[in-house]
């Protein structure tokens, strides 16, 4: 978690638990890091962890277990996956886009640019 990031708190907790699905150290039905355990670690109040729960929860990436925490559904790795691809489509892209036009870096050479790079 970045303090000077100006993404919101609750946001990089999000971003957090979305990176850990996505890298495969939370599976479906692994419990999450509790609100507590966010506001323990990262010094912040667990309204702020609960907020970035929430979302989790309110996109189908996380559920509920009364009394025993929050656990990543079945389908989550696919959600975030697509959720990922379409900011990366819609946002990024069009931002590389407009800066290799600043830098005067026609659409041959950053094609070409971009198969240089490893994946």
């Amino acid at each position: 978690m970045n303090a000077n990031s100006e993404k919101p708190i609750f946001l990089q907790i999000v971003d957090i638990i979305e990176d850990e699905i996505i890298s495969g150290n939370l599976k479906a039905d692994d419990r999450a890091p509790s609100t507590n355990e966010f506001s323990s670690i990262y010094k912040i109040n667990p309204a702020t962890a609960r907020k970035g729960l929430t979302i989790l929860v309110d996109n189908g990436i996380l559920y509920k277990k009364r009394g025993m925490g929050m656990f990543v559904t079945e389908n989550a790795r696919n959600i975030v996956i697509e959720k990922r691809k379409e900011e990366f489509l819609s946002n990024l892209i069009p931002e590389i886009i407009k800066e290799a036009k600043k830098l005067d870096i026609n659409k041959d050479k950053l094609i070409e640019l971009i198969k240089e790079v490893e994946v």
